[in-house]
This record gives structure tokens, sequence and C-alpha cells, in this order.
């Protein structure tokens, strides 16, 4: 029985994509979650999850860094990002930060389920007219660079890390995350390690080259 969990912030969207996801499959399993704290604790707490439906834009997750934390902790389970990021050079980026596919907001029930069908069987889906123009796009050496790197932290790590780049300090961090102020400055420093920075500042920077502007 496939297992899908559909992640984004708006109801009436998951609703959508939860009849267009299922409506061809026996006995789908859907779960459903409003940000990203919801799918890494969904992920967490049932291994047999098959497939998420990531939306780029939800609390907790803004332009690739929700997809960066989804493989980096569970590169076993395929990610199909939905957005309306729907840009050539953005698609591009979401394939090679190790999305399985992207269906935009665009994307009529047919095309949903096809896509979910393709990457359920070890596929891979884009729609067709954005098919070819990906495909001409080079793989940026950085991103591919970058999501290595990123794939190396611990959950806790990621957290930490994404509050590094909001600017909050070690205390705010400790408090925020119901931890140790040294227990966080050791995460720090196998954050800086483990991503090849010397700061915090550096740290973020890498961090924000997951930001995507407003969609066109």
């Amino acid at each position: 029985m496939p297992r899908l969990l559909i992640a984004d912030d708006h109801p009436l969207f998951r609703a959508a994509l939860r009849q267009a996801a299922s409506e061809h499959l026996d006995d789908c399993n859907v779960l459903e979650a409003c940000d990203l704290q919801g799918v890494l604790d969904a992920l967490a707490g049932d291994p047999d999850i098959d497939l998420v439906l990531l939306d780029l834009h939800m609390p907790g997750s803004q332009g690739l860094s929700g997809l960066a934390a989804l493989r980096g902790q569970y590169p076993a389970v395929a990610v199909l990002v939905v957005s309306a990021h729907d840009e050539a050079h953005v698609v591009r980026r979401v394939l090679d930060h190790g999305a399985a596919g992207f269906i935009p907001k665009s994307a009529n029930p047919g095309e949903i389920s096809e896509a979910v069908h393709a990457v359920l069987n070890c596929g891979n889906w884009l729609p067709p007219a954005l098919a070819r123009s990906v495909a001409s796009l080079p793989s940026n050496p950085a991103d591919a660079d970058l999501a290595a790197r990123l794939a190396r932290l611990t959950e806790q790590q990621y957290r930490v890390l994404a509050l590094l780049a909001e600017g909050l300090l070690n205390k705010q961090i400790a408090d925020r995350l119901g931890i140790q102020e040294r227990t966080v400055k050791a995460h720090a420093t196998a954050i800086f390690e483990k991503l090849g920075v010397r700061n915090r500042t550096q740290a973020g920077v890498l961090l924000h080259m997951l930001d995507l502007g407003a969609p066109a």
C-alpha cells in the first residue's frame, strides 16, 4: 500500500492534491502536514512513507531549504516538489537538490496522478512543457556541492543552522529548541566543520543560497 505525505500549508490545496494523487491508486494511504516540522515529525514516526509531495513555501521552509532538509535526513524517501515556482532554472535547482520530480501548482489532476505514479514506480517526472527547457540547462556545481554538505548534518544540527541563519544567539536557540546552551555550541562547532565554514555568518550565507525569489 503506497504511503504518501502531502506537505502544504493551504488546506484546500492539500485536499486537491490528496484527491488527485489517490484517485488512481489502490488502497493509498495519504498523510498531511502543514509545515516543515510536521513533515519531519511524520517521517520520524512513520518509516514506511514512500513519497512526499512538498510545497517550497510553508512555515519552517522557504525556497529549497525544506527540500534540502528532507533529502539530507531521509534520502530513501522520494520527494515530488509542488510549487508555483515553475521557471526552468528553479526546476533545475530542485532536481539538483535531489527531488524526483516537479509539479507546477497549475497542473491538472491527471498530471498530478501521472507524476505520483511515475515516482512511486522509481521514475522521475516533469511536466512536458518544462522538460525540454530544464534538460537544456546545465546543473550548477555549487548546488550539488551545497546539497552534499547539508546532507552531512543531523536533523537537530539543521534546526540549529536555520536559527543561526536567522541571527539568533546561542541562548535564544537553546530556549527555542529546549536544549542547553553548551549543546548549541557543540552543534555549531559540528555544523561549521561539516559545512567547511569558519563562523555563523558563513554558515548563514550558505543556507541563504537556498532562497528563491517570489514566483513569476
